[in-house]
């Protein structure tokens, strides 16, 4: 298969080997594997027990083997971890190596933190730009500048496209097979992470039908910062003999160390006149493929606007699945620039902006997501009450649509089609 280039390439091209060890973080399937695999000259794949036999046996083998090393699921083996940090401290202007995990290392498990030895960066699954769809015509990068660039271009996606881009997921491998193999790919890919993922990164799942069930409420939740009880209640209607509340935490501690759950946190303003806002996450997983699937709801059933949600009083369950594509999409973006994202909500729910990027020069951009092909005052809101807010700080204020065109308004609304979204 051909390897498709990420956005992710464009920042190793940076980094690497200037870096002398980089750890790629994310889910199984994001693709890991095939983008450190582009830059490595010596391939170890601990989950092949052959190869997991060579470095318990030789732990040497990962520093002495012809460089760039790529040591892929590492953490089935947490020593090597310490091992390429020695062979840094050892021989920092030389040493290349690059490690991928699909799991963070579980509690207990004694590794040194590798500060300033191995930088740790996140990769998600493919964002729209990334799936070939039509050429972006608007940089993230550029928005966050502050000149207000131009703003241009047409997209022939409709809002069915998009739907169909939920349930297609950003997972390279899966995306582009028959639907018929798709769904049953993506169904393998939630069984395999209850039954044998969670089990073998230290969790112990007694009950795999009701953790099943949370995560599809934590799903129905997507792009909300509804309660976790609200969650648990709604995975467990009708039923009296609900999971206790550690049980429910460890389902969220070790779903996050897998990277299942990809909650985007609440934004915390330096420097900002802002107050009482709340500091509760936005519920998101990984891939709103996953959500969809763990409600059977499919394409056509979306644009049905099946699926029932989860704290929320309004809008559709396709319209918080697309939020979610583009938050997905958005944070991949964000981190070409060196940004991160969060969300805006005040403590008494009255201003609420979706998504908030912003760089080391404390600039902002400010995102509104929108279901539709066009925009209204109402829609732009809360964007220009943050403007006056902020002043000169907020760089850019952009509404992401599934409309035909991207242009700007005359209050200065950027209005993009996601799909012409680029970082």
């Amino acid at each position: 298969m051909e390897y498709v280039r990420r956005v992710i390439d464009t920042i190793l091209d940076e980094v690497f080997p200037g870096l002398p060890a980089i750890a790629l973080e994310g889910a199984k399937g994001v693709g890991k594997t095939a983008t450190a695999s582009q830059r490595a000259e010596t391939v170890l794949s601990l989950d092949d027990p052959l190869q997991l036999e060579a470095v318990r046996a030789h732990l040497d083998l990962v520093s002495t083997a012809k460089p760039p090393v790529f040591v892929d699921e590492w953490q089935i083996f947490p020593p090597v971890w310490d091992r390429v940090r020695r062979a840094v401290d050892a021989n920092p202007d030389e040493a290349q190596f690059l490690l991928a995990g699909s799991a963070q290392v579980a509690p207990g498990t004694r590794i040194h933190s590798g500060a300033g030895r191995i930088v740790r960066m996140v990769m998600r699954p493919l964002a729209v730009s990334e799936r070939r769809l039509i050429d972006p015509t608007v940089s993230l990068q550029d928005l966050l500048t502050g000149t207000r660039p131009d703003i241009g271009g047409a997209s022939p996606l409709t809002a069915a496209d998009y739907a169909e881009e939920i349930v297609r997921s950003g997972f390279p491998g899966i995306r582009d097979r028959p639907e018929r193999q798709r769904n049953l790919q993506i169904d393998s890919y939630i069984d395999r992470i209850v039954d044998h993922e969670l089990p073998d990164n230290g969790m112990r799942v007694r009950r795999p039908r009701a953790l099943r069930a949370w995560l599809a409420a934590y799903g129905a939740a997507t792009a909300t910062d509804a309660a976790y009880s609200h969650i648990l209640n709604a995975a467990t209607a009708g039923e009296d003999d609900k999971p206790a509340r550690q049980t429910v935490d460890s389902y969220r501690e070790h779903l996050q160390r897998v990277f299942i759950l990809d909650p985007v946190p609440a934004w915390t303003p330096a420097f900002a006149p802002l107050r009482r806002l709340t500091k509760t996450p936005k519920h998101h997983l990984v891939d709103p493929a996953i959500a969809a699937s763990l409600a059977g709801v499919g394409k056509e059933a979306l644009l049905r606007g099946a699926g029932t949600r989860v704290g929320a009083s309004a809008g559709t369950w396709l319209g918080a699945l697309f939020e979610s594509l583009a938050t997905q999409s958005v944070r991949v973006y964000a981190a070409a620039a060196e940004a991160e994202v969060g969300h805006l909500r005040s403590a008494d729910t009255s201003r609420e902006v979706d998504l908030i990027v912003e760089d080391r020069g404390l600039r902002v951009v400010a995102i509104e997501v929108k279901l539709a092909g066009t925009v209204t005052d109402h829609d732009v809101r809360h964007l220009n009450w943050l403007g006056d807010e902020l002043g000169d700080r907020l760089a850019d204020k952009v509404v992401i649509t599934t409309g035909p065109h991207a242009y700007r308004r005359p209050d200065g609304v950027a209005v993009v089609p996601l799909a012409l979204l680029g970082p």
